[in-house]
């Protein structure tokens, strides 16, 4: 990278840099904000704009203090049209002026032209869809997430790139090649862009290259011959709580790596609104079981 590019990528602090230090500051929770239907429902809200947003800036205002970020599923509001579209971005932008860092949940990956308009949407300063990170699918190769990873780099934002899920048809994709896996080229691709972008400068802080790694795949970490803390990047692992993860198997999963790690719930605290202080009372109980492991 030519040093001038460097010097501007340094000149602002890094998402790494920013998450790191929440994690250590708040512990190293991500809650989800996933207005799924029969969350709604069971909130007493409609399934419609007004119902999304309420559910929405509540889940915000309950676990904003509490959480190292929050993590909106973008398909949850896209299913609502452009004015649901519209309620993300006021979330995104509620969570902003709270100073609470965010990962959209996009999942996005594509080439070309068009890659670099999902970066714009989610990594470009000034874009409505603006959030802090934004997740990726690199199943197009890698280096087809190029135009992502160099604006979330000169804007001081995040990635996250799925690795290795946890639901069952992952494996057929991910752990294909074997010893040279498809997860172990996606994670050793990761761990080259953090040292790209000299996350070396802070020393011992996270890479603003990030994971995805569910908290259910269990040994297929060590089956694969991942080495994650070798990535100097964050670990997004989704799962905690409603989908079987506990804090427990998240130390046992990920080990050394562990530090790294940002504990992903969502239907587990969700399930406990619509009340402020009840969704902070889960959320304050997933911390405490983090922090304790």
């Amino acid at each position: 990278m030519p040093e001038s590019e460097a010097s501007r990528t340094l000149s602002r602090e890094s998402f790494g840099s920013r998450l790191g230090r929440a994690m250590a500051d708040r512990g190293p929770l991500c809650v989800g904000i996933d207005p799924h239907p029969a969350l709604l429902a069971a909130w007493g809200l409609n399934d419609d704009v007004e119902g999304l947003e309420r559910f929405s800036l509540t889940v915000l205002e309950a676990v904003g203090p509490l959480a190292a970020a929050v993590k909106p599923q973008v398909a949850l509001y896209e299913r609502h049209g452009s004015a649901g579209i519209a309620v993300l971005e006021r979330t995104l932008a509620a969570a902003a002026e709270a100073s609470v860092l965010t990962i959209a949940d996009a999942k996005r990956g594509d080439i070309g032209s068009t890659m670099a308009a999902y970066a714009d949407a989610w990594l470009r300063d000034g874009s409505a869809l603006a959030a802090d990170s934004v997740t990726l699918s690199p199943y197009l190769g890698f280096e087809s997430l190029r135009p992502a990873l160099d604006l979330a780099a000169r804007t001081g934002r995040g990635v996250f790139v799925l690795a290795l899920t946890s639901n069952p048809e992952g494996a057929s994709v991910q752990h294909a090649g074997g010893a040279d896996s498809v997860a172990r080229r996606i994670v050793q691709a990761a761990a080259e862009e953090n040292r790209r972008y000299a996350v070396d400068h802070d020393a011992g802080g996270l890479g603003s290259v990030g994971l995805v790694i569910g908290a259910t795949v269990g040994s297929a970490l060590a089956d694969l011959g991942l080495d994650l803390a070798a990535v100097r990047g964050p670990i997004l692992a989704p799962g905690l709580g409603a989908q079987g993860a506990t804090a427990a198997d998240l130390r046992r999963t990920f080990g050394s790596a562990y530090g790294q790690v940002l504990g992903t719930s969502s239907r587990d605290i969700l399930g406990a609104g619509p009340g402020i202080q009840a969704l902070r009372d889960a959320a304050l109980r997933t911390l405490e079981e983090l922090r304790a492991a």
